[in-house]
């Protein structure tokens, strides 16, 4: 899964990049319509109606008008109301009139049908992202609604910042915008010392498009946060390593320029300790001082300590679920674990309580989390697979805190505290009742929390 950093350098792991995931073909998948169960014409069922007679009509009275229109009783509503199947072939508009005109209805009305009230995205990937509607994933189609209703669609107005490898956010020279990334604000390339925070490796780009990708735009595939503004912040190089000063500052940046949530998808190495890396926690306590929400991953050691930057105060630690809902087998766990969020892979050994025993099934090939990224080189772009890992989880755990900030769901300026404590306690409880040192307070609930 990775090794510790040097002691030269305090490098960083990512979170279960697999080698060669940048190189995978882009799975050809059906768009979103084309899984979606066929939906009636016209707003209501065909060959249905319902009819409600007058307080005086008897049941034999019924069953004459009834064969009179070529309808069958399927069963009763309500008092003098029944539920009736049109036999003779005739449309249900024409149903409707014969029965209107008899005297003994007091009415008639064709069988309407309601929808979910939640965003069905066209995203042609979408189909893939079982982490956003599957079932144990976070509930992202309703959760788009209640943001809508809520005069923040998308998690418009929220401002995420990456730490990451940087972000293909724009064009320059070699380098392409991912094309279903679109909403920025300036970043900065603590890596190189410039003004363009380019991906140099797709990991960042990844991570990105789980919180804020274009959604409902009939390309690529969706984000959680698809109106919030990312903040392309390198602190990790081509390869993925960092070290204290250049996080540190990416930190302290993203606070002086008003993110309202920081995404650390990265891990130091688990020899490293509180007192090796005193600038890093003076950076998340300052970021915490100022209103900002910070994230950041479990670890891939599947160890039973988590490493830093998640072990700090402040930080809100993401354990890694499957699709089947079980910890993922890479996925560190302990008591600083706050909340799970779909990381994908493959499942972890089951525990002895129940739920493990029902949904853990290691050794079964199940699927990673897909998002726009890199393809075969940096500047093409695909839905590769092979993606999976705490890295994965933590931006689904930055977008819903961006969702709940950009809503007013908690308030106009909540405190990070809030948002996290909210999280928590809409959370799906995961494993043993109640908190757990594998999945934290459970499965992250992006519907529940907007509620």
């Amino acid at each position: 899964m990775g090794t510790s950093g040097t002691h030269h350098r305090t490098g960083i792991l990512l979170c279960l990049l697999l080698l060669g995931c940048l190189a995978a073909a882009l799975f050809a998948a059906p768009t979103w319509a084309a899984v979606q169960p066929d939906r009636p014409q016209g707003g209501y069922l065909p060959g249905e109606v319902i009819v409600h007679y007058r307080a005086d009509v008897g049941r034999a009275a019924e069953s004459g008008v009834e064969s009179v229109t070529g309808t069958v009783a399927d069963g009763d509503l309500s008092d003098n109301s029944k539920h009736l199947q049109i036999e003779d072939g005739a449309t249900v508009r024409d149903t409707v009139s014969e029965l209107r005109r008899d005297p003994r209805v007091a009415y008639a009305v064709p069988n309407f049908v309601a929808h979910a009230s939640a965003v069905e995205p066209n995203d042609p990937g979408f189909p893939l992202q079982w982490n956003f509607w599957g079932p144990f994933g976070i509930n992202m189609p309703d959760a788009w609604s209640l943001a809508s209703r809520r005069k923040a669609p998308g998690g418009r107005g929220a401002v995420v910042a990456v730490l990451d490898t940087g972000v293909a956010y724009r064009k320059l020279g070699p380098y392409r915008r991912a094309p279903d990334l679109s909403s920025f604000v300036r970043g900065y390339d603590f890596v190189d010392y410039d003004r363009y925070p380019l991906d140099l490796n797709g990991h960042g780009t990844h991570v990105s498009g789980t919180i804020g990708e274009g959604t409902n735009n009939g390309i690529g595939a969706a984000g959680i946060a698809y109106r919030s503004r990312i903040m392309p912040v390198r602190t990790l190089d081509a390869h993925g390593a960092g070290d204290t000063v250049t996080i540190s500052r990416g930190i302290r940046y993203a606070v002086r320029h008003h993110a309202d949530v920081i995404n650390l998808s990265l891990e130091f190495g688990p020899s490293v300790r509180a007192s090796d890396v005193p600038d890093l926690l003076a950076a998340i306590r300052y970021a915490r001082r100022h209103g900002v929400v910070v994230t950041s991953v479990a670890g891939n050691e599947a160890a039973q300590e988590l490493p830093y930057p998640a072990r700090a105060k402040g930080v809100i630690a993401v354990a890694a679920t499957t699709e089947d809902g079980c910890q993922a087998e890479y996925s560190n766990a302990g008591q600083d674990v706050d909340l799970s969020a779909p990381g994908g892979g493959s499942d972890a050994t089951p525990g002895l309580d129940a739920w493990d025993q029902t949904h853990c099934h290691p050794g079964v090939a199940l699927d990673s989390i897909y998002q726009q990224t890199f393809g075969s080189t940096p500047g093409r772009f695909t839905l590769p697979s092979g993606y999976y890992g705490t890295s994965m989880a933590a931006p689904h755990v930055s977008g819903l805190a961006a969702l709940l900030i950009a809503s007013g769901r908690l308030g106009p300026r909540p405190t990070p505290a809030a948002v996290e404590q909210h999280m928590e306690a809409t959370a799906r409880d995961l494993g043993p009742p109640g908190y757990d040192v594998r999945y934290g307070h459970g499965l992250i609930d992006a519907a529940a929390a907007l509620r």
